[in-house]
């Protein structure tokens, strides 16, 4: 079809063109010659319409782009929602859950597995330990001083924790309280880290979070070592080679004191190189309560309460020290092969002229990783309990792990473990109420979850 602003284009072309031949000959227009302008300046006008609508739809010339305030409560579909860490101002959320199934080949009464920290069932489907770590550590080359950290525990590790009250006069209060602690680093040298509140021991090498450690199971140093603190410490990284530590604490597993004594810890840190790190701790305290709380009641009449809770005085109460001396190493022979050798010495004195009651031993580490996803880990173990400190009975008692890791995800872990425990004298429960064993020895396959900001040690 022939384009009509083309066509009256050529007409006007033809009216300008008579136009001017009648002005130049002065001649008077014809009936005809002025009927064909009349119609062309009708078109003209026509035309003059068209192109006005043809600009107003035609699209303005791209010019300097004016962004506009958006509204106050507008939000922009397109914007990126905010991470957990910027809502809650740089803090990360951590989530943490370890199960098990483990069989004990003795077939104990009541699937009990003694001497054992977390992996008390057998023949059971168990949760190990559930957790959340909520953490905003400081960052004081970014002018962040302050910090904080909070995990809450659930499960059968708990009550190994803080299931009873012997060192905790009232337990239930802070059971689920793993650790719960305030940071601050002080402007002094290349700064002093100081915490206050409640955190997990240092005093051996093992720690609660089993991804972090190379067996499944935990040593019988660590069931027998204090497991948390109490109170303030302090850590001073006075160069390269040495970091310098300082604790005042109410006692060992204790959140509320139950004497009047404050113990504390004196402990360095050496690495002579990248690879090697040297731990050596001395810890003084009085572990005797001078008060006795009951919860459950049972208390005498008209007893003194804290909290509902009634409890009486202990006269007298005995006053012997306790001394713990720990050292653990370890090294990264290669990026694959690591070695850990820890050693241990317990005295503890039930008043000041008391004889000692001794505990000493040790354990040895072990772990090759094959690849990535596949590694291998063992244990060997000695502790000589000849005053019945941490067993009830006097002993020697040893074992021996191995642990195969299986990580199918950054954050799955599958552990198969083979252990046996041993002992020079008849200890350890059977299928047969009152008949014991001389050791035990168990299977477990375990998996492990974990999921949020942090990684690493916990």
């Amino acid at each position: 079809m022939r384009n009509p602003n083309r066509i009256v284009a050529i007409i006007i072309a033809i009216a300008a063109s008579l136009r001017a031949q009648g002005q130049e000959t002065s001649l008077p227009l014809t009936a005809r010659e002025k009927m064909l302008v009349d119609r062309i300046e009708k078109l003209e006008q026509r035309l003059a319409a068209l192109e006005s609508r043809t600009e107003t739809a035609r699209p303005p010339e791209p010019t300097a782009k004016v962004v506009e305030p958006a509204p106050t409560l507008a939000i922009p579909t397109t914007a990126k929602p905010p991470s957990a860490s910027d809502v809650l101002g740089g803090t990360t959320v951590n989530l943490y859950l370890d199960g098990y199934y483990e069989y004990n080949f003795n077939s104990p009464i009541g699937r009990a597995n003694l001497l054992r920290a977390y992996d008390v069932s057998s023949n059971s489907f168990s949760l190990n330990q559930a957790g959340v770590v909520l953490e905003n550590a400081p960052d004081p080359d970014q002018g962040k001083r302050l910090g904080a950290r909070l995990d809450l525990q659930f499960g059968q590790a708990t009550a190994t924790l803080q299931g009873n009250g012997t060192n905790e006069p009232r337990p239930d209060i802070y059971r689920n309280i793993f650790q719960a602690y305030g940071t601050y680093v002080a402007p002094v040298g290349a700064g002093l880290t100081i915490d206050f509140g409640k955190w997990a021991s240092s005093i051996g090498l093992e720690g609660n979070y089993t991804k972090d450690q190379n067996n499944y199971s935990r040593s019988f140093w660590f069931d027998y070592l204090p497991f948390y603190h109490e109170g303030v410490r302090a850590s001073y990284k006075v160069n390269g080679l040495l970091t310098a530590n300082y604790w005042i604490v109410n006692g060992t597993n204790q959140t509320e004191a139950f004497n009047g004594f404050k113990d504390e810890l004196f402990g360095v840190v050496l690495q002579p190189t990248k690879t090697l790190n040297w731990t050596i701790n001395y810890y003084l305290g009085q572990e005797h309560p001078d008060v006795i709380f009951y919860p459950n009641g049972g208390a005498p009449p008209n007893s003194p309460t804290i909290q509902g809770v009634p409890f009486t005085p202990i006269p007298n109460p005995p006053n012997g020290r306790l001394h713990i001396f720990d050292s653990y190493i370890t090294w990264n022979a290669s990026p694959k092969l690591s070695f850990a050798l820890e050693g241990d010495s317990v005295v503890q004195r039930l008043l000041k002229t008391s004889p000692p009651q001794r505990a000493y031993g040790g354990a040895f580490y072990s772990r090759y990783e094959f690849t990535p996803k596949f590694a291998i880990a063992g244990r060997a173990e000695y502790l000589s309990d000849s005053s019945g400190l941490f067993s009830g009975l006097t002993q020697a008692l040893k074992e021996a792990t191995l642990t195969l890791d299986y990580r199918a995800k950054d954050s799955f872990l599958l552990r198969g473990e083979w252990r046996g425990d041993f002992s020079n004298n008849p200890y350890f429960y059977t299928n047969t109420l009152g008949v014991l064993k001389k050791e035990q020895n168990t299977a477990t396959l375990a998996l492990i979850w974990w999921y949020g900001q942090k990684h690493g040690i916990w």
